[in-house]
């Protein structure tokens, strides 16, 4: 009887050590997944010590001048500024444009920071800033045919060129043009138009301004009417903290001065004055 009760008391311990092992594992496996859902995207980045922004090549956010390795422009100057103010180093990727959604979600960026026109179709997939610069999609053609299409009706049978994936693609396609070719980026839509393989193309007012007209590489072009007017914005990831971070770091830069000094540098209008 005795080694039957001894029998039984230990099976009791076992259980009862077999249920409080479980209990903790499952406790710490609960634990690290609240934890790791806390974790701040702002932490995140301090602690790698770097912020990545995916970019195209695009002046004058961000380009490099002849013979440079280094980017400079608007943006690349703006987001430098901002990783000194969290303490980390910069680092810029160029990016497939159409997959700038998916490069932000798997972490393979931080930031998309390309003077990215704030839409409510990148509200979907990306948390966006506040707007920091105006903009406009404009058609750009040869310098001596901007008289002859002063309204997007005169342009109907026009070819056009754009960034795949663009405001500029989704202006062209909104205002009815049906002659249209993708391209990788702006840059390769203004060659497209220089070159003679389509008449005219749509891209932002801002790399018009810096890319166009007298003392360019494209002094036969011009720009023509404006076919939209939009606002830039920073896409971090969803349910960054981010967001918060860099809107509070504008609104200081702006009211110390730097950012509007920093605008005039490239001929940017600050849609925080608007």
């Amino acid at each position: 009887m005795k080694k039957i009760i001894a029998i039984l008391l230990m099976l009791v311990m076992l259980v009862g050590c077999f249920a409080s092992c479980g209990g903790d594992n499952n406790a710490d496996a609960d634990n690290g997944s609240s934890n790791a859902a806390s974790a701040s995207d702002l932490a995140y980045i301090q602690g790698k010590g770097k912020i990545v922004i995916g970019i195209t090549d695009y002046a004058p956010m961000n380009y490099k001048e002849e013979g440079s390795t280094e980017w400079t422009g608007f943006d690349t100057e703006f987001a430098q500024k901002f990783a000194e103010e969290l303490g980390v180093e910069v680092e810029f990727i160029e990016i497939d444009w159409d997959s700038k959604q998916m490069e932000l979600k798997s972490k393979s960026i931080d930031a998309v920071w390309n003077g990215m026109t704030i839409t409510d179709e990148v509200k979907k997939s990306m948390d966006v800033s506040n707007a920091y610069v105006k903009n406009a999609q404009v058609v750009v053609m040869n310098k001596n045919k901007v008289a002859d299409y002063t309204t997007a009706d005169s342009m109907k049978s026009l070819k056009f060129a754009a960034e795949s994936g663009s405001a500029g693609e989704a202006a062209i396609k909104d205002a009815g043009f049906e002659n249209l070719t993708v391209v990788k980026t702006q840059a390769l839509a203004l060659l497209e138009v220089k070159s003679g393989s389509a008449d005219a193309c749509v891209i932002d007012i801002t790399m018009a301004n810096a890319m166009t007209g007298e003392g360019t590489s494209y002094a036969d072009l011009a720009k023509g009417i404006e076919l939209t007017t939009e606002e830039y914005g920073v896409a971090f990831r969803q349910g960054s903290d981010m967001v918060a971070t860099f809107n509070n770091f504008m609104t200081k830069v702006y009211e110390s001065g730097w950012l509007k000094t920093l605008a005039e540098k490239y001929e940017l209008t600050l849609a925080l004055e608007a």
